[in-house]
């Protein structure tokens, strides 16, 4: 079908130079997009012709999450742990790693498919996750991409590799990994992060991931702990063992967090050129700390680490955390919330082209112009705007409804899974 957006504002998300014009949008994971002078009349338009009048409103170019955890989808409003953490790694023992052990293969799906319609009606068109259900890994990989593709949401998924809970969910993630990839999924080796890695997984998953052309995709220094650790079963800091057992040779290697490096890691990401996710808002819901992002590297991308699907947000609060931290600015906030489809395109994956919009319903008291569209980003702009989204050229949502799947059949069908999960943790 071919697409058309007429009179749109279009702002062209690498230069912000805003146009008015009628667009055509190819369809198709390589496709991409076109300014014409006139468009077909709706009227008389036939089944495979679309024409969407814009009135005026803002058109550019749909958003990307860096980091994602959609097991996390169904924990909104779940029961409170048997014990209160106090520091980060009791977090992950009584909350996150009691939870992951009770998915199962449905409340897996359900948490795709409710992640990934918060995601579409958000504006993202393109999701990097992180998954964990070390009781339900096989085929989990395939259930996630499943979900994803009925909403319309193009991936990069992986599966989050451990020896916390012994050799048998560690064979059945490597298992998983070899079978996804092997079929022509798109994704990354997944690991949890160091302290829960032993030498002999690191190793198998630096050589999984050279055999299928991708990187690795781990949460790095999140906390001290993590560093603690490694100092004392490796007697070296986390970076340097990932750069020593090859993951950072990797290009499309991704490193989460990065919050405790010392200035040798710092230079070893640099000179390795290698990726790092800022997940903000989650660094500081776990009181672990902020990190100085540009004495690391300029690859930096925003995610969410399964807080939230709103890309928007993220950017604000790493825009307003970072001015005391790093002395932020508007302008690198938006080059990090906009690093994702640099990180994709670098790294050879598909899915993210020009054919993948949203249309803002951005009616701001103030003008917006070329010069200034980066503080109505910061001060204005935001996911209520989002009015339609289009993904590989065609419409997921439209007049912020979605149209590729019920959302009421999706929701029910998570909250059954919810209730589901709750009953199990406890």
């Amino acid at each position: 079908m071919s697409l058309y957006l007429r009179n749109a504002r279009f702002i062209d998300w690498q230069t912000l130079k805003i146009e008015s014009t009628h667009i055509k949008v190819d369809e198709g994971v390589s496709g991409g997009i076109s300014f014409v002078d006139s468009v077909p009349d709706s009227a008389v338009a036939d089944s495979s012709t679309r024409v969407i009048d814009c009135q005026g409103k803002f058109v550019t170019k749909a958003f990307g999450c860096g980091h994602h955890h959609i097991y996390s989808t169904l924990a909104r409003g779940m029961p409170a742990p048997k014990q209160i953490p106090t520091n980060f790694e009791e977090i992950l023992t009584y909350i996150w790693w009691h939870l992951d052990k009770c998915l199962d293969k449905d409340m897996i799906e359900a948490s795709a498919l409710a992640s990934a319609l918060y995601c579409a009606k958000n504006g993202i068109t393109f999701i990097i996750d992180h998954h964990a259900s070390p009781f339900a890994i096989e085929g989990s990989l395939t259930t996630i991409a499943d979900a994803f593709d009925k909403v319309g949401i193009s991936h990069l998924l992986c599966y989050e590799l451990s020896d916390r809970d012994g050799s048998g969910p560690s064979e059945a993630g490597l298992a998983e990994h070899e079978r996804y990839l092997a079929g022509g999924g798109q994704g990354h080796i997944g690991l949890h992060a160091s302290f829960t890695v032993g030498d002999e997984l690191l190793n198998r998953t630096v050589e999984l991931a050279r055999k299928h052309g991708t990187g690795l995709h781990i949460h790095v220094a999140e906390d001290k702990a993590d560093q603690d650790a490694c100092l004392t079963v490796h007697n070296k800091r986390v970076v340097k063992r990932l750069h020593e057992m090859g993951g950072l040779e990797l290009p499309q290697t991704i490193l989460g967090h990065c919050i405790h490096l010392d200035n040798e890691e710092k230079e070893l990401i640099r000179s390795t050129g290698s990726w790092v996710v800022q997940n903000t808002e989650s660094n500081l819901n776990n009181n672990v700390g902020l990190a100085n992002y540009s004495q690391i590297t300029d690859k930096v991308m925003l995610g969410t680490d399964g807080m939230h699907c709103d890309m928007l947000r993220s950017a604000k609060a790493a825009f307003l955390s970072g001015q005391p931290v790093e002395g932020l600015g508007m302008d690198t906030t938006y080059t990090r919330f906009r690093n994702v489809h640099r990180y994709i395109q670098s790294a050879g994956f598909t899915g993210d082209g020009d054919n993948n919009l949203v249309v803002l319903d951005y009616d701001s008291p103030t003008e917006l112009t070329d010069e200034n569209f980066i503080g109505h980003f910061i001060y204005g702009i935001n996911s209520s705007h989002v009015e339609t989204v289009v993904a590989r050229g065609k419409i997921i949502v439209e007049d912020r409804v979605l149209k590729t799947t019920d959302e009421a059949d999706i929701l029910t069908y998570a909250r059954e899974m919810g209730n589901k999960l709750w009953a199990k943790m406890k």
